[in-house]
């Protein structure tokens, strides 16, 4: 099934984007032989040239290493692991804060409504 893909950025970007979110949530893990590019490509029904800019870049930022005839695998840096996830959350958190802002809400009114929706959900 194609990768949920808009047009108001670059493409490569939001494939990058996608694939460290599989990273950080698990999908693949730290030392895994990642997907062949067509694979990928194939996956997100885009062109393998756009996959492969996406691969370069998450392989120049060390997120994932290529070993020359087996293909790429994810890195076993825990740390940058870590930091990786913390920053996408944190990008999602300010994220959801502004569109909160943007319906009117006030912090307190926001911390009242995420302690609200944690109960809810146990």
């Amino acid at each position: 099934m194609a990768w949920a893909l808009n047009n108001d950025r670059p493409i490569y970007l939001q494939l990058m984007e996608r694939i460290q979110t599989d990273i950080v949530s698990g999908k693949y893990k730290p030392g895994e032989k990642l997907p062949s590019v067509r694979e990928l490509a194939l996956d997100a029904a885009v062109n393998p040239n756009t996959m492969q800019k996406a691969l370069s870049e998450l392989e120049r930022i060390g997120l994932v290493y290529s070993q020359r005839t087996s293909g790429r695998f994810i890195t076993e840096d825990d740390t940058m692991l870590k930091e990786l996830k913390t920053s996408l959350a944190h990008e999602h958190i300010i994220e959801f804060l502004k569109k909160m802002k943007q319906l009117g809400f006030q912090e307190s009114e926001m911390l009242e409504l995420i302690e609200h929706t944690l109960k809810e959900g146990k």
